[in-house]
């Protein structure tokens, strides 16, 4: 990363601590940001959050939301064959193994806690948590709440499903290259973009320029977009018992705002939140809003002197 973050005082002021976990035969890298850092020894009254990042991201994704959120626990994974996080070999990268992932991840670093999902973090945390996964409450950022290839941006979307296949079918040096040519990932950045400022702007895509084409191999990407493109919140919202927050932008290239307001009504128990002016890229452009959703939806008081 070369272009500062917006957020870098907030974030220098934010305890973190990377460790790794063994889930379903392979290694998981995460991180677990605020109060008392160390798995464990977090304060009794201290809010516990997994954050679950999007595709093609990893944690770093989300940590202009935590800097808003310094008084939450929150442990931030790299789902498998993102980030530091490697795929196992032999295993299918489809919905249901990236919620079986998550399930065993729970449970082995902070059973109980508040889920959140971003993107496609969403339909993972959604499939999950409606296949069981114990949790008091659920947010979504960016929910996924209906079908890709019928969004306002369905002809690109078939344009990356043939992008994506051409990637896989390539001779492997050339369709890795292809997945992480620094051209196509950057106007995949300037269409989703929406803020007119030019410092936030330059920092979006130096973040989509680090860390956009840290996945682990041409095969497990695929299997990952087919899973994000394929699936969406909506199959699995009937089913979630647990009070759910979505945070949804108006102006949301993958999701119009009138499917989010619909995918609402599919919840048991489901508050909307809108922000105005803003995409895809509520945790880069409008990460304080977010966390004040967040916080209101937890009831967090916010910590003195911040």
């Amino acid at each position: 990363m070369t272009v500062p973050s917006p957020y870098a005082e907030r974030l220098r002021r934010l305890p973190v601590e990377r460790h790794e976990v063994e889930v379903r035969g392979g290694t998981t890298a995460y991180w677990v940001y605020g109060p008392s850092a160390e798995p464990g020894t977090a304060p009794e009254d201290a809010t516990t959050i997994i954050a679950v990042h999007g595709f093609r991201g990893e944690h770093h994704g989300l940590e202009s939301v935590l800097a808003f959120l310094p008084e939450a626990r929150v442990i931030a994974p790299d789902l498998p064959g993102f980030g530091e996080s490697a795929p196992v070999p032999g295993h299918t990268y489809d919905l249901d193994e990236y919620a079986a992932w998550l399930q065993e991840f729970a449970a082995a670093t902070a059973p109980g806690a508040v889920i959140l999902g971003h993107s496609f973090g969403s339909i993972v945390t959604s499939a999950a948590v409606a296949g069981g996964l114990a949790t008091p409450r659920l947010i979504l950022i960016n929910p996924i709440g209906a079908p890709a290839l019928e969004g306002p941006k369905g002809v690109m979307t078939r344009l990356a499903v043939l992008y994506y296949a051409l990637g896989a079918r390539l001779p492997s040096r050339l369709g890795t290259a292809l997945l992480r040519n620094r051209v196509i990932v950057r106007a995949m950045s300037i269409t989703m973009a929406k803020t007119k400022d030019a410092g936030l702007r330059r920092f979006i895509h130096d973040q989509h320029d680090t860390y956009f084409s840290r996945f682990s191999d041409r095969d497990m990407l695929r299997d990952a977009f087919v899973a994000s493109v394929s699936n969406d919140v909506r199959a699995y919202a009937p089913e979630i018992d647990a009070p759910t927050l979505l945070i949804a932008a108006q102006r949301d290239d993958i999701t119009p705002i009138e499917a989010e307001r619909t995918l609402a009504t599919l919840f048991r128990d489901a508050t909307l939140v809108e922000i105005a002016d803003v995409g895809h890229l509520i945790h880069y452009e409008t990460p304080a809003e977010a966390a004040g959703a967040i916080r209101r939806f937890l009831r967090i008081p916010v910590a003195r002197g911040r």
